[in-house]
């Protein structure tokens, strides 16, 4: 994790969670949201030939499905360098637009934290 601040365990758990649901699935992105209760949702990308979901779009519809009414926060495993826009918007959509989203390499690093905005 990042050297710079601590995490709160929390969200060092969400983070570790989302690097070992993209390491057990061999895929490019590894997510996990908090709900507002403290449940936890895991979710690696989905990639069939008929639906496609990031990894965080497929958390943030499992929070959802299992009854969710907001979201604390979300963490993102990824080689990408920034949060995407659609991601951004479904972490909104349930979460709200202070909602933090936790940007970690594939180590687990923490790169980023952002607000959905």
């Amino acid at each position: 994790m990042s050297s710079e601040a601590p995490l709160d365990p929390d969200d060092r758990k969400i983070i570790i969670l989302a690097r070992s649901a993209r390491a057990r699935n061999s895929v490019p992105e590894g997510a996990a949201v908090r709900d507002e209760t403290g449940r936890t949702y895991v979710a690696a990308t989905v990639d069939l030939d008929s639906l496609k979901l990031s990894a965080l779009q497929t958390a943030v519809a499992m929070a959802v499905a299992g009854g969710a009414q907001s979201l604390e926060a979300a963490a993102l495993v990824t080689g990408a360098e920034e949060v995407s826009d659609s991601d951004r918007a479904a972490v909104r959509d349930l979460g709200g637009p202070d909602t933090p989203v936790l940007l970690a390499g594939p180590d687990g690093t923490l790169r980023a934290s952002v607000t959905v905005g």
